[in-house]
């Protein structure tokens, strides 16, 4: 991530200061007009040339000035530390200032609006400000629990500084998440020094038996106005912990989003996977805000050590699986699979019996690419029968019973999956056909054979052997797409213009979905309305919204 990480603090003494920070340092790009000379090695400047963030910072360098030690985490003598991503050959440093003095002059900026303009309510949370000149900033303050201090706690904050600002409004639940827990350890932390602290002297008694004098109030308590973190979490490797948290979310947080070159708008299916995995990071983090972190700061950094970790690369199930639709077809049969492909495609619940969880997921992954993403609702494998309002695919063991309110219904199909008594010996092991018998059955009276448009279509391409599986693949989407622009046409017009019946079925003639097929194809049309992504149908409410107020005011 090309970005910045600091931790900053504001000192009773000299406001506030940049702590520690943490910058990535891309290898330099090899540039033969730039090599006319050999940088001197102790010269910083030539050595981070061409590295780095590359920001713009007008004014001149802010000049460090005295820090006490409340100010101070590393030693001017000291090297820092510095953690090499083999894969990519990015170097993480973390010191206690930036070393160019462009970007020292970011970060300090950012420190001060972090703890003093730009605060949330309370004073403790998250905010974001920023410009195009200094960078965007993504901000967090908290307090940590101090004895000696005015009003026992100290003010600090972590600021991520990048200039790309898209890129950092779309990590904040990510960083929102992740920064939470590190803050969570450092105030866990010091508060049971605190406690200690309190246990030995308590401070609130004496300063209110003392007499106060606010010219000499630093000095009344010995000096030690000005306490380090170190000082305050009693952790010994605090600062090689920070580098290791710091470090891992650049790289984590850079490895999450990349960036894809997109002909035309986005799918609904792009929208509705973006808007899961937002939800999917905001209740993780609202679970683990919920839940509290009580372990040290070295525990709760755990999980960010593992810097080349590929969470995807993981054994795939073993055994026979279904490769294709058309590999689907020829195992079920033509009449068998559409029959199952009109369920799933007209929104009933399609539920899977078998002794092999892996043949249950193939099939549904299969089965899957025939509706937009967001029609999809899957339970892989349960160990008893959930309700169709929770799933419209659903895997069960052979041993779990379906109600009957289910096996009347017309509106799902069960699908029995059986091993053969007599399997061919020459049979491929990953062949499925030869290895399990596939019983189908539903209370569904209505006739398949009649529609929807698309699955006809879709059908005529798996029939055709001259179409390679790639080409079918893209047959199908290309009818997604075409079945979902007609959803978005008639959700338009039904749902947000609230036409009456009469217009609607004019709606329908003009989008070719009459005719032959006629109630499977308006069947699918509602099915796939419930797939719509939430930011399509929010502009289209937004934009009618719009028009109206335009025509009051118009009027």
């Amino acid at each position: 991530m090309n970005a910045l990480v600091a931790l900053c603090h504001f000192c009773e003494l000299h406001g506030p200061r940049t702590l520690f920070c943490t910058e990535a340092l891309h290898p330099p790009s090899p540039d033969p007009s730039s090599q006319v000379g050999t940088p001197v090695p102790g010269d910083r400047d030539a050595d981070r040339e061409g590295e780095g963030l590359t920001m713009r910072a007008s004014g001149s360098v802010s000049q460090r000035g005295e820090m006490c030690e409340g100010c101070r985490s590393l030693p001017a003598s000291h090297p820092g530390f510095v953690s090499i991503d083999d894969e990519t050959g990015i170097r993480f440093v973390s010191h206690q200032h930036p070393r160019q003095s462009q970007l020292f002059s970011v970060v300090r900026q950012a420190c001060v609006r972090s703890l003093s303009c730009e605060v949330c309510p309370g004073r403790e949370g998250p905010i974001f400000f920023g410009d195009e000149q200094h960078g965007f900033v993504f901000s967090h303050t908290f307090f940590i629990k101090d004895s000696l201090a005015r009003g026992f706690q100290r003010w600090y904050s972590i600021v991520v500084v990048a200039m790309d600002r898209i890129y950092l409004i779309n990590s904040w639940p990510f960083l929102l998440r992740h920064l939470k827990l590190t803050i969570q350890s450092l105030q866990s932390t010091a508060l049971k020094v605190f406690d200690t602290e309190q246990g030995i002297c308590p401070q609130r008694a004496l300063r209110m038996n003392s007499v106060f004098s606010p010219a000499v109030f630093p000095h009344q308590r010995s000096g030690n106005a000005a306490r380090s973190l170190t000082s305050l979490t009693q952790h010994p490797n605090l600062w090689a912990s920070l580098h290791c948290s710091f470090s891992w979310l650049l790289k984590a947080c850079g490895c999450r989003l990349t960036e894809k070159l997109l002909e035309g708008a986005p799918t609904e299916d792009t929208l509705v996977l973006l808007e899961r995995k937002t939800e999917e990071e905001m209740s993780c983090w609202e679970g683990a805000e919920g839940r509290g972190s009580k372990s040290p700061l070295h525990q709760s950094e755990s999980s960010h050590f593992h810097f080349l970790y590929d969470a995807s690369k993981s054994d795939e199930i073993p055994g026979p699986k279904f490769r294709s639709l058309r590999h689907l077809r020829q195992v079920l049969g033509a009449n068998d699979f559409r029959q199952l492909a009109w369920h799933v495609l007209m929104g009933n619940q399609v539920i899977w019996r078998s002794t092999d969880p892996g043949l249950v997921q193939s099939a549904f992954t299969v089965l899957k690419s025939l509706l937009p993403v967001g029609c999809v609702r899957s339970v892989p494998y349960s160990p008893q029968y959930e309700e169709a309002y929770k799933c419209n695919f659903l895997g069960l063991s052979t041993d779990v019973p379906i109600p009957a309110h289910v096996s009347s219904s017309e509106f799902s199909v069960l699908v029995d999956v059986a091993v053969r008594s007599c399997q061919v010996a020459a049979a491929d092991e990953d062949d499925v056909g030869p290895i399990y018998q596939f019983t189908i059955s539903s209370a569904n009276t209505q006739p398949t054979d009649r529609g929807p448009t698309l699955l006809n279509k879709l059908e005529v391409a798996l029939s055709n052997e001259n179409l390679s599986v790639d080409v079918v693949s893209h047959c199908l989407l290309c009818l997604k797409e075409e079945w979902m622009n007609k959803v978005k046409v008639l959700f338009k017009f039904s749902k947000v213009d609230g036409r009456g019946r009469e217009d609607t079925q004019k709606v329908l003639a003009l989008l070719g979905a009459t005719g032959p097929g006629e109630e499977d194809n308006v069947r699918l049309l509602k099915f796939w309305m419930t797939g719509l992504s939430k930011t399509y149908k929010s502009h289209l409410m937004t934009a009618v919204r719009g028009g109206e107020r335009s025509q009051e005011v118009s009027s």
